[in-house]
């Protein structure tokens, strides 16, 4: 297909001249393989007919140029070759016709081998135009492709060439030598390109490339037929010269597409270098039991060599990423400290002797006043308060321990340097963590444990650091509601590890989505905790039913089911959570009424359990979890609006759509 931006006139008339170029095709295969049109033909079709269609392979180079400025000065070169070629092809058959006598060197070999430079040339452009930034190992493949490939050409048809080449005068050599090495070098280049391009190069670069390809193939096939003696004129050889012309002429009037050199890993990094390796490799077993040119055996060995420093690159990348990916795993990606893993292998390394490991102190920190901070200004600002903390964490224990980021609004350190004189550092710690503001203040509670004093074990010491640090947090709310909520989160948290952080997340989607439907700062309030304790209830059910592999039968579906009506009564023995006990019972009511476990449809559902129910659904849908892969969020929006109006509030749906895509829109990283 050409181009669009061309016309249909353009195009019609492009297609006319490729099914010319076909018949011309098959006229001078007829005329070679079954004599059609006597001798009479002869010089038509051996001479005049192959040098219209070079004449017309640089010409549609030209016009391409002409039409389209893209890669214009490439079309312009290569079609500067080609013209080239024709001189040389015209000139020939007019100065010497059929004469089998032509001296070398002629003009006719000037304009020859002009076309080579040219072809180099316009390669070089396109390359630099339609691919991007190469990687060392793409080079290398290249290079090993192309060399591989050299090697082949050398070892099996070289040495008659040449022997025939070194006969006459220094001109004359210097001329018949210069063919073979120049249709080497273009072939090289191409499987070259061909490699750097993953063997996937286009319509456009399939016919170029085969093209040139095939023309230096075709060349190199006629010089080791003319020094065997064996050359026809009009064979088959002939009708590949004007296939590859006609392939060439075709190429500037294909869609392009940018070549990509290969980005993946695995066994196909070096699938293709095995390959080449095993050609080079065949090479030089085949020289040890037979004749091969000195110059086939040394490109074989520097092929072999690519391969050995390609394995080595590659070894080294595999061994850069595999550090990376270690470094990722313990490492936290909003603050760049440690992460949960790193801590517990650090816990493993300095307490591994158990009561005779060196002293250390181990300091968790939990943020008080981060969840108004982040409902308030948003997870953006949140994120970035949260990265803000950790960079003066790690500044405030540098030279004495380890800091690290456990989760959420979740701190550690690790002293293990001078751990006697630990007080001072914490204190810089506490401060380091604190922050306070216009409308915020954001303050810490911290649980500290001396080991192997007091613990002698990580898991102990890290549970005994979080009892001390949520004793202190409890100390310091006055709030029966907020006290009796905490409570509770810690039990589910000790329950189900699993679902803590997911809690907190749709207490963050249901506030956002409170905002947008007025909900006042109480209501707020309300929905909030209903939504982070609306599984409370499921404190009661057995680990049997809750982490059941298989689906439950009607009996323990009912039972499940019964977890709202538990998690009512558990809220409403704390009056300060009556309120929020009413939205826990209802958080699983469906707008058409086929809900549990009352049945209540349409407004009867109190609007913060509706809200609840919908944010619920959604980072349940996008969440990663044993039963089940998650989902995108544009397909859980999806899902959601496909069951608005049964079974969620459409107006809640709605408004979690406008208040996601309100979040997607700003560049954040959600801390889950």
């Amino acid at each position: 297909m050409p181009p669009t931006h061309v016309s249909a006139r353009t195009r019609l008339l492009l297609r006319l001249c490729a099914l010319a170029g076909v018949l011309a095709l098959g006229l001078h295969l007829a005329h070679g393989q079954f004599g059609l049109g006597g001798r009479g033909l002869d010089a038509f079709a051996d001479e005049w007919l192959y040098d219209a269609i070079i004449v017309a392979s640089a010409l549609s180079c030209f016009t391409r140029a002409w039409l389209v400025p893209k890669e214009r000065v490439a079309w312009i070169v290569l079609g500067a070759g080609l013209g080239f070629d024709a001189l040389g092809e015209i000139y020939y058959s007019l100065a010497f016709g059929d004469s089998a006598t032509a001296p070398v060197p002629s003009l006719a070999d000037l304009f020859y081998l002009l076309y080579y430079p040219a072809v180099y040339v316009a390669l070089v452009l396109f390359v630099r135009h339609r691919i991007g930034r190469v990687r060392v190992s793409a080079w290398l493949d290249g290079a090993i492709a192309a060399v591989t490939a050299a090697a082949v050409v050398v070892a099996t048809v070289f040495e008659p060439i040449m022997h025939s080449a070194t006969q006459g005068s220094a001109a004359s050599v210097a001329t018949s030598l210069a063919y073979p090495i120049c249709d080497l070098l273009l072939l090289a280049v191409v499987i070259g390109v061909f490699s750097l391009a993953n063997w996937r190069p286009g319509r456009r670069w399939l016919l170029l490339g085969a093209g040139l390809a095939v023309t230096a193939i075709a060349d190199t096939a006629y010089l080791y037929a003319a020094a065997k003696g064996t050359y026809r004129v009009g064979g088959v050889l002939d009708s590949l010269w004007l296939a590859a012309a006609l392939a060439i002429a075709a190429a500037p009037w294909q869609r392009a597409r940018r070549l990509q050199p290969s980005e993946r890993g695995g066994m196909r990094v070096l699938l293709l270098p095995g390959c080449f390796a095993v050609l080079a490799l065949g090479v030089l077993i085949y020289g040890g039991f037979h004749r091969v040119g000195t110059g086939g055996l040394i490109l074989a060995g520097l092929a072999m060599t690519l391969v050995i420093a390609r394995g080595a690159l590659t070894l080294r990348e595999n061994l850069r990423l595999l550090d990376v990916s270690q470094r990722e795993a313990v490492t936290d990606a909003l603050t760049g400290l440690g992460n949960r893993r790193h801590l517990n292998a650090a816990l493993d390394c300095v307490l591994d002797a158990g009561p005779r490991s060196a002293a250390v102190v181990l300091v968790v920190f939990d943020l008080d006043g981060f969840k108004l901070y982040n409902d308030s200004f948003g997870h953006l600002a949140g994120d970035t308060l949260l990265s803000h903390l950790g960079d003066r964490l790690a500044a405030a224990v540098a030279g004495g321990g380890s800091a690290f980021r456990l989760g959420g609004d979740e701190f550690c350190v690790l002293i293990d340097r001078d751990p006697e004189h630990a007080d001072d550092r914490v204190a810089a710690c506490i401060r380091a963590l604190s922050a306070d503001g216009d409308g915020f203040s954001v303050g810490v509670s911290f649980g500290r444990v001396s080991a192997p004093r007091e613990a002698e074990t990580p898991t102990t010491a890290l549970r005994l650091a979080d009892d001390r640090m949520y004793a202190r947090k409890g100390s310091r709310r006055g709030s029966a509601r907020q006290q009796s909520h905490d409570v509770l989160l810690r039990l589910l948290r000790e329950r189900q590890p699993e679902l803590h952080e997911h809690m907190r997340e749709v207490g963050r989607l249901a506030v956002a989505v409170g905002r947008r439907l007025a909900m006042t700062e109480e209501e707020l309030d309300e929905v909030s905790r209903a939504a982070e304790l609306h599984d409370i209830g499921k404190a009661a059910i057995p680990d049997a039913i809750l982490a059941s592999p298989n689906q439950l039968d009607e009996r323990e579906l009912a039972f499940m089911r019964r977890h709202t009506i538990v998690g009512e009564r558990i809220l409403a023995a704390a009056p300060a959570l009556a309120p929020v006990a009413r939205l826990v019972r209802s958080s699983h009511e469906h707008w058409d009424g086929t809900g549990y476990p009352d049945r209540i449809a349409g407004t009867a559902i109190p609007l913060g359990a509706r809200i609840v129910a919908v944010c619920d659904a959604f980072d349940a849908m996008v969440s990663d979890r044993p039963y089940s892969a998650p989902r995108t969020p544009t397909q859980a929006l999806a899902e959601l609006g496909r069951n608005a109006g049964s079974q969620f509030d459409p107006q809640v749906v709605a408004t979690f759509a406008a208040a996601w895509a309100d979040r997607v829109r700003r560049p954040e990283v959600v801390s889950r």
